[in-house]
C-alpha cells in the first residue's frame, strides 16, 4: 500500500526528547520551545512566535486577541478546515463565507469587499496547499476598513508571497505542525504575531491568563491571574520533537518539491487531454509542496480515479467539504451560492505526497492514473 501520508522522522526526535526530560522541565516554554521560536523568528522575520499545542489553539488565541464578541462578523473562505471557523464561532462571531477563486481553492479576493459591513472585525485568508492568497489586495482592504488580517497558514509553512514569508504579512497568523504537514510534531502549531500591540497580551493568554512568562524572564517578582487565557503552550517533549524536524527543513522541502514537480510534469498531458486542472501557482506566489491535487471535470471522474488507484493499493483522497453547507452551520449561512467552493468539494483529489515517497513510486502512481 502507498499511503496518502506518512510522517517523516529525522532520527533525532528521541534524542532531543531525552535531552528535554533530563533538563527537569518538560511542561513547556523551556529550552526546546525557545529554540523553535527563535529559529522561526530569525529565519522568517516574524516579530514574535509562540508554539501552541495545535493550529486550532493558535486560531483560538487569535480570536481572543482580536477581541471577537457576539455579533461581530469574520470573513473567510468556505473551502477550509473547520478550525478556521470554529475558533471565531466559539467567541460568538458570525461567519461570512466567501467563494474560492476559479483558478485555485484560495479565497476570491475580489469578492471580499462587498461582504464587509460595520460589524466586520477580521478577514481570515487561508493559503490552500501552501499557495498564497493575493495578500496585497487583502491588506489594502484591511487598511481601508480598519480590519484585522489573520493568516491561516496551516498548510503554508515555508511558502512566500513575492519575497515575504506567509505568516509574516497579516497582523496575526498561524501554522500547523500536525503529522500531515511538511514539518510535524504529531500535534502542534504556532501563533505568529506581526503587530507589536498583540505581543504582551499573547504571552498572557498563552500562559493561562497569567504573566508567568514575564516572571520566568525575571521581569516581575511574582505572577498572577490578569486576563483570560488557557493552557495553549505545548510540552517540551513536543517542542523537542519539532526541533528535530526544523533542523532538517531544507532537506525535507527539497525532496517534497522534487516529488511535486514529478507529478506536475508527468500528469500535464493527461490532465489537458481529460479536462483536469492541475495546481495553478500565481506569479506572486511560491509553494511548499504541501500537497499535490487534481481538479476533475466532474464527480464521476474523481470517483473513477480514486477507485483505479485504490485497486493498485494507492490511497488518494478528497478534501474539505464547503463549510457553508455543513450540518452545523448551513442554517446560519446567508444563502449565497458559492459555486467554486462546491466544485472543489466535489471534484478535488489529493495524491500521496510525503518525504519517504520515492520518485519511482511517484512515477508508478502517475502511470496508474494515465493508463
Amino acid at each position: 500500500m502507498i499511503p496518502f501520508n506518512k510522517p517523516y522522522l529525522t532520527g533525532r526526535e528521541i534524542e532531543y526528547i531525552k535531552q528535554a526530560v533530563k533538563t527537569g522541565k518538560i511542561s513547556g516554554n523551556g529550552i526546546f520551545s525557545q529554540k523553535c521560536q527563535n529559529f522561526l523568528e530569525e529565519r522568517y522575520g516574524f516579530r514574535k512566535v509562540l508554539l501552541t499545542t495545535s493550529c486550532t489553539d493558535a486560531l483560538e488565541m487569535c480570536a481572543i486577541l482580536a477581541e471577537i464578541h457576539s455579533g461581530d462578523e469574520v470573513i473567510m473562505p468556505s473551502y477550509t478546515f473547520v478550525s478556521t471557523a470554529l475558533a471565531f464561532v466559539r467567541q460568538g462571531a458570525k461567519i461570512v463565507f466567501v467563494d474560492s477563486r476559479e483558478d485555485n481553492p484560495c479565497i476570491d479576493e475580489d469578492k471580499i469587499e462587498s461582504l464587509i459591513s460595520n460589524k466586520t472585525k477580521a478577514i481570515i485568508p487561508v493559503h490552500y496547499a501552501g499557495i498564497s492568497c493575493n495578500m496585497e489586495k487583502i491588506m489594502d482592504l484591511a487598511d481601508k476598513y480598519n480590519l484585522l488580517v489573520i493568516e491561516d497558514a496551516a498548510q503554508a509553512f515555508d511558502s512566500y508571497y513575492l519575497s515575504r514569508p506567509l505568516g509574516s504579512i497579516g497582523h496575526l497568523a498561524v501554522f500547523s505542525f500536525h503529522e500531515t504537514k511538511n514539518i510535524q510534531s504529531g500535534e502542534g502549531g504556532a501563533l505568529l504575531i506581526n503587530d507589536e500591540r498583540f505581543i504582551k497580551r499573547s504571552e498572557i493568554i498563552w500562559e493561562k491568563g497569567t504573566n508567568r512568562a514575564e516572571f520566568y524572564r525575571g521581569e516581575v517578582n511574582k505572577y498572577g491571574w490578569i486576563d483570560i487565557g488557557s493552557s495553549f503552550l505545548p510540552s517540551e517533549i513536543t517542542a523537542a520533537f519539532l526541533w528535530a524536524q526544523l533542523e532538517e527543513i531544507n532537506k525535507i522541502q527539497s525532496k517534497r518539491i522534487l516529488l511535486w514537480n514529478l507529478y506536475y510534469q508527468g500528469l500535464s498531458k493527461y490532465a489537458s487531454d481529460n479536462e483536469i486542472i492541475l495546481p495553478i501557482v500565481p506569479d506572486y506566489a511560491t509553494h511548499n509542496a504541501h500537497l499535490f491535487y487534481l481538479i476533475c471535470k466532474n464527480l464521476e471522474q474523481r470517483i473513477s480515479i480514486i477507485e483505479k488507484l485504490r485497486g493498485k493499493n494507492i490511497l488518494a483522497i478528497s478534501h474539505f467539504l464547503s463549510l457553508h453547507k455543513s450540518p452545523y452551520y448551513h442554517k446560519l449561512h446567508d444563502g449565497r451560492i458559492l459555486s467554486n467552493s462546491d466544485i472543489y468539494s466535489e471534484r478535488l483529489i489529493r495524491l500521496p505526497l510525503y518525504y519517504e515517497l520515492s520518485p519511482k513510486e511517484v512515477k508508478f502512481i502517475i502511470n496508474c492514473i494515465v493508463q
